[in-house]
């Protein structure tokens, strides 16, 4: 393979390899390829790993495909999306863009601050939408591990249980995200988020993806957090998420979508060289 040109970025910390594969010429990475750039000590270092594709819809900037570190592909990645959609608008020089998804096509905006804006869609709450092993209250999901328990369960695109506790802080992650996002209750695995409810309006959020583990900033995350919260009447449809990497806007609009504003940065731009994915 020849050498590849990348662009890290991140979204408050949640960050990504950026390659844009639009021109065909490229072929796809395989999982020990993902695995090798996303390690931090010997390749680039990433959560997650994208890969920018021609779109099937013309009216879309591109095709977005999401990789988390351990090789794995995955329906969708808030903080990505608002990565993705600055770098196509500022390639535009537009103020929104569509970008197409496994999971549907988003919309991106720029907006006067500077930050972006993403239509994440609507959320599915559905027990077999999300997808769960078996029926239950999607609001009052069975599902326990050591000091969480009763999580709300959504889907983004992609599986979140989300548990309300006391203090977000002092939940271990790195000892139960990962049980719990090996819980027989998700075939397709899970997004573990804890949140504190800090007022009507506001939320302290961790996670633990899937795939990547504890990360400075989970977008759908953030989004399923708010969701929940306010399915549970514990808040408004609005809210600050305040995420380990920073703050995020979170709104649950009318129309049924949810609309998720925050930062998108770009670290520094690369190339692999071929040896690198020789080896």
């Amino acid at each position: 393979m020849s050498a590849l040109s990348f662009t890290k970025m991140h979204g408050l910390g949640n960050d990504f390899v950026v390659f844009d594969f639009r021109d065909g010429q490229h072929g796809t990475l395989s999982p020990e390829a993902i695995r090798a750039i996303a390690d931090r000590r010997f390749g680039v270092g990433c959560d997650q790993l994208i890969v920018i594709e021609k779109p099937h819809d013309a009216s879309a900037g591109g095709f977005m495909r999401i990789y988390n570190a351990d090789g794995g592909e995955v329906g969708a990645c808030g903080n990505a999306s608002r990565c993705v959609g600055a770098l196509l608008m500022r390639e535009s020089e537009k103020k929104s863009v569509l970008i197409e998804t496994v999971s549907g096509i988003l919309e991106a905006s720029l907006l006067n601050n500077g930050q972006v804006a993403v239509d994440m869609g609507a959320p599915r709450l559905n027990w077999q939408e999300i997808p769960l092993a078996r029926a239950m209250d999607t609001l009052h999901a069975e599902l326990t591990a050591g000091p969480l328990h009763d999580p709300v369960c959504t889907s983004m695109g992609n599986p979140h249980a989300t548990f309300f506790v006391e203090d977000a802080a002092a939940i271990d992650l790195e000892k139960f995200g990962p049980v719990l996002e090996h819980d027989p209750l998700f075939p397709e695995r899970a997004n573990i988020g804890v949140a504190q409810i800090l007022g009507q309006d506001r939320l302290r959020f961790r996670v633990w993806e899937r795939g990547a583990g504890v990360t400075a900033a989970c977008g759908t995350g953030a989004c399923a957090a708010l969701v929940g919260a306010a399915r549970r009447g514990l808040t408004g449809r609005g809210a600050t998420v305040v995420l380990d990497g920073g703050e995020l806007e979170i709104e649950w609009l009318g129309n049924g979508h949810v609309l998720m504003t925050g930062p998108a940065a770009t670290s520094f731009t690369g190339v692999l060289d071929p040896s690198f994915l020789a080896n």
